[in-house]
């Protein structure tokens, strides 16, 4: 049975940034949380427009606060909470920053990401609408194949960002509603992502 929270191997890490690579995503590891930080940091302009999409890795690595608090960065998450903006301009702040962080769900060692979504929220933005898109992810994200990605998405991270869901917003649960798989980014340098060597978000 596969156990959905193991860290692979330095092998399989490398052939999974290379097939990343090849599919037109920058792909990078490092080894803590603290260095995926800095690195998002150094990624990123102060005085930029950012978008933070919801992430239990963002958060635990404690980026998603400096960029939304720090007075550095221009958080697009406070036009979200502004009462006085229409909805249609909501949903165009959201989905076109011009930095946008945030994770996956599964990375396949071909290549290709897969993220769930119950709103489908952040989805446009990382597709197409985000300048530039960049996502933390933990190694033991990395899966064979699709079905697995999909496997790993069933029975390991619904059932955590259901339990999550009901804490934060006392839900009943949460949803894979929608799915979102990219296979290549035409776009060089639109996509980075940043693997870390330790077990981040679900």
């Amino acid at each position: 049975m596969v156990k959905w929270d193991e860290l692979p191997s330095k092998a399989n890490v490398e052939k999974t940034i290379s097939a990343l690579v090849r599919n037109g995503i920058t792909a990078e590891l490092v080894e803590n949380g603290e260095l995926a930080k800095n690195r998002i940091l150094e990624l990123i302009p102060e005085g930029s427009e950012v978008m933070t999409m919801t992430s239990t890795t963002q958060d635990t690595i404690g980026v998603t606060k400096i960029l939304n608090e720090s007075g550095k960065y221009k958080p697009v998450r406070t036009k979200l909470m502004d009462k006085s903006i229409s909805p249609s301009e909501k949903r165009r702040y959201g989905g076109g920053a011009d930095f946008v962080v945030g994770s996956v769900h599964a990375v396949t060692e071909d290549g290709k990401l897969v993220i769930a979504s119950q709103s489908g929220s952040q989805l446009g933005a990382y597709s197409y609408g985000g300048g530039k898109v960049i996502w933390v992810v933990g190694t033991q994200k990395i899966v064979k194949s699709l079905d697995e990605a999909m496997k790993r998405i069933y029975e390991y991270v619904l059932p955590l960002e259901s339990e999550r869901a009901r804490k934060a917003y006392g839900v009943p649960g949460s949803g894979v509603n929608k799915l979102l798989i990219i296979n290549k980014e035409i776009n060089p340098g639109r996509l980075h992502l940043i693997f870390v060597n330790e077990k981040l978000g679900f």
